[in-house]
């Protein structure tokens, strides 16, 4: 089997405390190394946000685990891409490190200039998200809504709820014509239609892999009352 150096990270002390999301990440890993046919040689983990230029300064498990796999002259591989970095700059610094890494939910033979795209989108789609916001919390400002208290949490959840579906929406409309395509070309079935948008590299709206529900998701979503782009549109 091939050596391959684990690397997981949660970005806030109570994550690091209580495990949350750490045995998650090594659960991932180790069904991809399974299923491809890897070996841990070694496993680094850290408490520390992935944000900043310096990210990588404050990371020193990180750092560590780069330096196991230059010795192994192997890869690094991490459960999701937004556990090295959300950040499109820190994630061409690591290309620059010369270590190969690979990212599991993405599949073993992912290009490096896809990862920079999905970093990117993800990286808007962030920017995007927290526009929104701010200019909904705003106008509702305006209108004399007192915001930061617990009288209006509801509402400012309701705000953040309705920016996710308008997200999530903009992301269906642009994947349906790609779904569409492949269902032109002979392709049929929910779980036909993933297996080809993954084959394809096309990542889900949180950067993961494709499966059944999550393409009937995409169809669906579209289809409902109210949807922006209704999907017959897009046939």
């Amino acid at each position: 089997m091939k050596p391959i150096v684990a690397y997981f990270r949660v970005s806030t002390r109570q994550q690091g405390k209580s495990g949350l999301g750490i045995d998650a990440q090594r659960a991932a890993v180790v069904s991809f190394c399974q299923v491809h046919g890897f070996a841990v040689a070694a496993e680094f983990q850290e408490v520390e946000t992935g944000k900043g230029a310096d990210a990588l300064e404050r990371r020193p498990q990180l750092v560590a685990a780069l330096a196991a796999a230059k010795r192994t002259r192997c890869s690094v591989v991490v459960a999701k891409l937004d556990r090295l970095s959300r950040d499109v700059a820190f994630i061409s610094g690591m290309m620059a490190q010369r270590v190969p890494f690979i990212v599991a939910d993405m599949g073993p033979d992912v290009d490096p200039f896809m990862l920079h795209i999905y970093a990117a989108l993800a990286e808007k789609e962030r920017a995007l998200i927290s526009e929104r916001t701010r200019a909904a919390l705003a106008e509702r400002k305006a209108q004399g809504a007192t915001l930061g208290n617990r009288t209006n949490l509801a509402e400012a959840r309701e705000i953040g709820r309705a920016t996710l579906r308008r997200g999530a929406d903009t992301f269906a409309a642009n994947v349906l014509p790609i779904i569409r395509e492949i269902q032109a070309s002979g392709v049929t079935g929910l779980a036909a239609i993933a297996d080809a948008l993954n084959a394809r590299g096309v990542a889900t709206a949180r950067g993961g892999r494709w499966h059944a529900a999550t393409v009937r998701a995409a169809i669906t979503r579209l289809d409902a009352p109210g949807s922006p782009v209704p999907s017959a549109s897009l046939r």
